[in-house]
């Protein structure tokens, strides 16, 4: 017991530095969100500059950084930290576009469809019954379902709220309204098999062709298939972009706070990607 009492009090905290893969124009929209917030509510102090304090709530996000290491690297407390990435998400995810905002923006623009992707979110697995809603046969996992729209060049423009696991592309379509808002703005959509049968009009977002046993694709099927998959590219690479952030690796979190963090990537997102 000596021994081991002995060695505690030898060791000493190492700080070691890391490279942050982000650029300087995202780091200062969040250090000027930061100031803005202040000034609004009147606070006059932070222990640590709007700068810094953006910093170390990238990291946390870009990296998954735990909290207690970060604290313990800037000589502030973990609940401080937390605090901070709680407050600066929530100032992101009210940034976020809105869904009929986003679409009316894209047809402004000359846009004419837009691309819909259902993805899951891993998620830790937690005892009882209430998290077998969370599981996706599909992925054969647990997490958090939601929809991602993108443009026809894969820039994300929209994400929805985060539902349990096993939720149905089509159901979480049907929830957020999808086809209303895009016969409102005038605009198409193609989707992937997740979404067949969503609606029978003939604005149904374009999915393509699927086999069965009584039915074999003909040629003309299969090269609308391959058209198609080739249009929808740009849809994963918006989904690939938004799960770099490495918080989304797998989620300790409640589906209300997960529905903001994904807002606030949005935001973050777009700054990086569009630059």
């Amino acid at each position: 017991m000596t021994n081991t009492e002995e060695r505690a009090e030898d060791t000493c905290p190492l700080v070691y530095q890391c490279r942050l893969p982000l650029s300087t124009r995202t780091v200062n929209h969040l250090a000027d969100l930061l100031r803005r917030h202040l000034r609004a509510i009147r606070s006059r102090w932070r222990i640590l500059p709007p700068g810094k304090i953006a910093v170390i709530v990238l990291a946390v996000l870009r990296h998954d950084q735990r909290l207690a290491d970060m604290a313990g690297g800037n000589n502030v407390s973990g609940s401080t930290v937390r605090r901070w990435r709680d407050e600066l998400i929530e100032l992101l995810a009210a940034q976020a576009p809105r869904l009929d905002r986003a679409l009316k923006k894209i047809a402004k623009q000359g846009g004419d469809v837009v691309l819909i992707d259902g993805t899951l979110i891993r998620t830790q697995r937690r005892t009882g019954r209430a998290d077998r809603r969370n599981y996706s046969g599909k992925h054969r996992s647990h997490g958090l379902h939601f929809l991602a729209l993108t443009d026809e060049k894969g820039r994300l423009i929209w994400i929805s709220a985060a539902r349990p696991g096993r939720t149905h592309d089509n159901t979480a379509a049907r929830h957020d309204h999808i086809l209303a808002h895009l016969r409102a703005a005038g605009l198409g959509a193609l989707a992937d098999l997740g979404f067949r049968g969503l609606d029978n009009d003939i604005l149904d977002p374009v999915t393509g062709y699927t086999a069965s046993r009584t039915h074999k694709l003909t040629p003309g099927e299969k090269e609308a298939n391959r058209v198609l998959a080739i249009g929808r590219a740009p849809v994963e690479h918006g989904s690939a972009h938004l799960k770099n952030w490495r918080i989304l690796t797998k989620l300790r979190t409640d589906p209300v706070r997960a529905t903001r963090l994904l807002r606030a990537l949005l935001v973050l997102t777009n700054l990086e990607v569009n630059r």
